[in-house]
């Protein structure tokens, strides 16, 4: 007789997404115990559960002898890499990778052309009831179509981006930690991202980030945050961007170095920037950035989404059915990689 595989479930799915998951496979025994922190959980269900479903309820490894998956909610783990949970020998961990894409990939667009459009602009001459004589100089646009798109970090949501950005008639460039296999091989929804690099012109290893910045009209960052990528973009590499390049990003704010982003935005030797992310979160209400005139910035909600969780679980689902099958799991965490 087959045993179960116990999945425990630390976040509040409705009944309806925990009856899609169950109708996976009988062998599944599904339980859903909302949790913020490991203690909340009994200690008995740690003692069988074979695969968690968390944001970021991770126990000692000492306490969870049968877990063999850990799927994490979101795409980005760098709160996680290091938990001493994720050495425990055998286990696998993965991502949501591919899941929020479509919503990010959207959030970069809108940003894209609000900057390009002068969309700020727009709005603070709307608030003054004021109809500027120099309109058509003002508000010349750089338009996609022709521009040079550079995207940093060629992943789930980048290739998302591409695809968009293939009907506008832009020049897509973009870094990838490893250029020799262009393909992506984990979780994509039907119809989104770009499995065979199709949609990219050319592909630069990190190490040649600033021979793509210097070409680049807007640079959209999505890449992980790891240690390699840690301050990855700093005043060197922000030195060679064109001074009327704009500059967005939806992944971390900690993959460039704040202070070098805030003296180019500052002395405008760039024309502006979209932010989401930040090193400190929130960002503290005195900070520069908000009087920047050039900057726009959003309380890192590029990912939201009212379908998050139904897009969480056809992803989970996937690879419950994987998991079943003996099958490699998509999105799988390397600790060693960082994400």
């Amino acid at each position: 007789m087959t045993l179960p595989v116990e999945v425990l479930i630390t976040l509040p799915f409705s009944d309806e997404l925990v009856a899609q998951l169950r109708g996976v496979s009988p062998r599944l025994n599904i339980t859903l115990m909302r949790a913020r922190k490991p203690d909340e959980i009994p200690s008995e269900a740690w003692q069988t559960v074979e695969v968690l479903y968390t944001d970021r309820v991770l126990p000692p490894p000492e306490q969870v002898p049968n877990l063999r998956w850990i799927q994490f909610h979101w795409a980005g783990v760098d709160h996680a890499v290091d938990a001493p949970l994720l050495q425990k020998p055998g286990l696998v961990a993965t991502t949501l990778s591919g899941a929020a894409s479509s919503q990010m990939a959207e959030h970069a667009l809108m940003m894209l052309l609000a900057l390009g459009h002068h969309l700020p602009d727009l709005i603070a001459f709307q608030k003054r009831a004021e109809w500027p004589r120099d309109r058509w100089e003002r508000f010349s646009p750089l338009e996609l179509r022709g521009s040079t798109v550079g995207i940093i970090g060629y992943g789930s949501v980048g290739r998302q981006i591409a695809r968009l950005l293939r009907e506008f008639g832009a020049i897509v460039l973009a870094t990838k930690r490893d250029v020799m296999h262009p393909q992506d091989t984990d979780y994509i929804p039907e119809g989104l991202g770009d499995p065979e690099a199709e949609f990219v012109h050319r592909l630069y290893p990190p190490q040649a980030i600033r021979s793509m910045l210097r070409l680049c009209d807007f640079v959209i960052v999505t890449a992980p945050l790891t240690p390699e990528t840690h301050h990855m973009i700093g005043a060197e590499e922000l030195a060679v961007l064109k001074p009327t390049c704009y500059w967005i990003n939806i992944s971390r704010g900690e993959v460039v170095n704040p202070q070098a982003l805030l003296e180019v935005l500052s002395d405008m030797k760039i024309a502006g920037a979209a932010l989401d992310v930040f090193g400190v979160e929130p960002l503290p209400p005195d900070h520069p950035l908000w009087k920047l005139p050039n900057v726009i910035i959003t309380p890192h909600i590029s990912g939201n989404t009212a379908f998050y969780n139904e897009r969480a679980v056809a992803l989970f689902s996937e690879n419950l059915h994987r998991y079943l099958a003996g099958l490699p799991l998509y999105n799988s965490i390397a600790p060693q990689r960082g994400y």
